[in-house]
C-alpha cells in the first residue's frame, strides 16, 4: 500500500479541524528540542549515529503503539520529508490504517539546486513551539512503554 502523502497545509488543516488527529514529529530530540509544531510529540524513527550518520529506532514502532490504537489518525513528520516517509511506512506494516506523510516536514524540501519544492511548517508561519515535557518528550513517552 502507498504511503499517504499530504503537504504541509493540508497537515496543518487536518489537525485544525480534527483535534483527535496526533502530530509524531520523527526528528531527533536536539531538532525536536529546537522547535517543532505546536501540539507535536516526539518520536524518532533514527538516533545520530557518530561515525556512521544515522541508526534506526529500533523502539520507534512499540513507543508508538504504547500510546496510540492502530485506528488512531496519525500525521508523520521530519526536517523535509524522507524520514516521515520511513516512519510512516513502519507504522503501516505494523497496522496503522490511516498515517500520512508531511511532505516538506518542519523546515522544506529542496531540490539539488537549492530551490525549495516544498515548503516546511515552520516557513509558512504556522505555531510552533519548543515545549518538551511530560507527554510530548520521547524520554516521556518511552518511559511509560519500558
Amino acid at each position: 500500500m502507498a504511503i499517504k502523502q499530504i503537504s504541509v497545509q493540508e497537515a496543518h488543516d487536518l489537525l485544525e479541524k480534527e483535534p483527535d488527529r496526533v502530530y509524531i514529529d520523527v526528528r531527533t530530540v536536539r531538532e525536536f528540542a529546537a522547535g517543532h509544531p505546536k501540539g507535536g510529540i516526539n518520536i524518532p524513527v533514527a538516533f545520530p549515529d557518530p561515525g556512521r550518520g544515522m541508526m534506526m529506532n529500533e523502539e520507534f514502532v512499540k513507543v508508538v503503539e504504547g500510546h496510540f490504537a492502530k485506528e488512531k489518525k496519525i500525521i508523520v513528520g521530519c526536517q523535509a520529508g524522507p524520514r516521515a516517509d520511513a516512519a510512516a511506512r513502519l507504522l503501516q506494516e505494523a497496522g496503522y490504517q490511516d498515517v500520512s506523510s508531511m511532505q516538506g516536514g518542519f523546515g522544506g524540501m529542496r531540490d539539488p539546486f537549492g530551490q525549495v519544492i516544498a515548503p516546511g511548517w515552520a516557513s509558512l508561519g504556522f505555531p510552533v513551539s519548543d515545549e518538551n515535557g511530560e507527554g510530548v518528550s520521547y524520554e516521556s513517552l518511552a518511559a511509560k512503554v519500558k
